[in-house]
């Protein structure tokens, strides 16, 4: 007979993965980015536990959507005060903060609550090819 093994949070081993955002279609780039994340590409995957991989993306300016979702998609936020809803357009937002795009989009794949916002805090996305931005995202985690 075989006993289960539960994960425990001791046993977690971290990786660092980097994506090259060039020319890839957001929305299936932006899975690929949430199961590192989540860590569902190992073997002793568990729900319950933040078992995700740090991530850093380059060349995010450079991603790809598909149709007319570069005027016709919409972001909103709202600001709390009365008339403060604010739009968006992925076009104008990619002009303002092109690395804000894929950052929302996986964002919007992962938990809510806090295991979700310690995963997110494995994301390093960047505008541009990599250069000493990897070296920075290492040197935030370290420190």
């Amino acid at each position: 007979m075989q006993k289960s093994h539960a994960t425990k949070a001791s046993e977690v081993k971290r990786d660092w993965h980097l994506l090259d955002a060039k020319g890839q279609i957001l929305g299936r780039f932006s899975t690929q980015v949430a199961i590192f994340l989540l860590g569902k590409n190992k073997t002793n995957w568990v729900p319950y536990l933040d078992m995700g991989d740090y991530v850093v993306v380059v060349n995010a300016k450079d991603i790809k959507v598909t149709g007319k979702k570069e005027t016709d998609k919409i972001y909103y936020r709202y600001t709390g005060y009365p008339g403060g809803l604010r739009k968006e357009s992925l076009g104008h937002l990619r002009s303002r903060r092109p690395e804000e795009i894929l950052r929302r989009s996986v964002v919007g794949m992962l938990p809510r609550g806090k295991l979700g916002q310690a995963m997110v805090k494995k994301l390093y996305v960047y505008p541009g090819p990599e250069g000493e931005m990897v070296e920075k995202a290492k040197g935030a985690q370290n420190g």
